[in-house]
């Protein structure tokens, strides 16, 4: 009998709740905000800054490639049987090599865990945002109506995933 290795170019990531109480974790968020205030127009930040992620309705995990920080997500529960995606962002030294779908699938997995329905995002337009939307079309988000209490305009757009 001949045993056959498989083995995988791609990490494994550490993904666990966040308290938000880290260096790290917190360096992250704070770029988070940076990228989407500069590469959104006044008005159009959704972003939810530290004391907004700290509310019970919303949960943050942290991807971990050893002792560093390789991505956060969170999920906020809306209250109707639907999650919201929120703050998901992959650290720069890691794009590309699947933490922000190691993130999507836990969450997804985590929404659906606690019986959602739906799992929605709400995000920008333009090359920026381009990354992130691939990434949600490929997973099987689709576009669709403003959710929750998000206004259309010309620079959101709103993804869907029925779970």
């Amino acid at each position: 009998m001949v045993a056959i290795q498989i083995v995988s170019d791609v990490p494994s990531f550490d993904i666990r709740v966040d308290d938000l109480s880290g260096e790290a974790t917190r360096a992250l968020l704070a770029l988070h905000l940076a990228g989407m205030h500069a590469d959104s127009p006044p008005g159009h930040v959704f972003a939810l800054d530290l004391s907004r992620l700290k509310v019970p309705c919303v949960t943050v995990w942290s991807a971990w490639d050893g002792s560093a920080i390789a991505g956060i997500g969170a999920l906020k529960t809306l209250g109707d049987g639907t999650g919201e995606l929120k703050s998901m962002r992959t650290a720069p030294l890691y794009l590309r090599r699947g933490v922000g779908a190691a993130l999507l699938e836990h969450i997804i997995g985590e929404a659906r865990h606690r019986g959602m329905s739906r799992l929605s995002i709400e995000m920008g337009s333009g090359s920026a945002f381009t990354p992130a939307l691939s990434l949600y079309l490929k997973r099987g988000f689709i576009e669709g109506e403003a959710f929750a209490d998000y206004a259309r305009s010309d620079f959101n757009r709103f993804l869907h995933l029925t779970l």
